[in-house]
């Protein structure tokens, strides 16, 4: 048995998470769209390039939650997933998935999007495994900050570390699947290495590492 550990967003599913939620607040109103939106999409692009932070990037992007409980996002971010993010999950993807299963792997979803968002997509996956940037709660409210380590470029790999220490479980073997050159520094640390869809740098790299390119749709 091994682990088989997954990307999220423009992996697993064919498109970004955080941005499609984004749309989705303005759509409910709990931001304004003409100011807020074509921010995010700066954003990004700068974080797709390595020019900001996931923290960066959060301190915008997490100002629509800020004061609101848990238990209120928890119910909004339910239908979301399922009304926009089913129609995106990756079928290739859900192969990949069941043919780990098949030979008795162990199955971890790793993203640098919020927690929420990721165990209520990876639920509807079929995976109860999670490793995503946790969110700073206050007497049950989030703050708008992060919390901890955020899954995010080296993060991940810091993040993977303590939960493999916590879990008892080795890297050894290991798969990992991600479109990005964010996820570099984890793609080189596992033993198998799988380009999915991947962008321009990622692709370059892959080529020239020899490793595995997958084209899911």
């Amino acid at each position: 048995m091994a682990l088989a550990i997954f990307d999220l967003d423009d992996t697993l599913i064919g498109g970004n998470s955080p941005s499609l939620w984004l749309e989705h607040l303005a759509d409910i109103g709990w931001l304004d769209r003409e100011s807020f939106i074509p921010r995010e999409q700066e954003l990004v692009a700068l974080y797709a390039a390595l020019q900001v932070s996931l923290e960066d990037y959060m301190a915008f992007c997490l100002q629509p939650l800020i004061g609101r409980s848990r238990e209120e996002v928890d119910y909004v971010a339910g239908p979301f997933v399922e009304e926009f993010i089913e129609p995106l999950i990756h079928s290739d993807g859900m192969r990949a998935i069941a043919n780990h299963r098949a030979a008795g792997d162990r199955i971890l979803v790793i993203s640098a999007s919020p927690t929420f968002l990721v165990q209520a997509i990876a639920a509807r996956l079929g995976i109860a495994e999670v490793l995503a940037t946790e969110l700073e709660l206050q007497h049950g409210h989030y703050s708008g900050r992060i919390s901890g380590i955020p899954a995010a470029r080296e993060g991940k790999i810091q993040r993977l570390a303590q939960w493999l220490e916590a879990q008892g479980e080795e890297l050894s073997g290991a798969h990992f699947y991600s479109d990005s050159r964010n996820d570099l520094p984890l793609l080189c640390h596992v033993e198998h290495p799988h380009a999915v869809n991947p962008d321009a740098a990622l692709r370059e790299h892959a080529e020239r590492q020899g490793w595995e390119i997958l084209h899911w749709r």
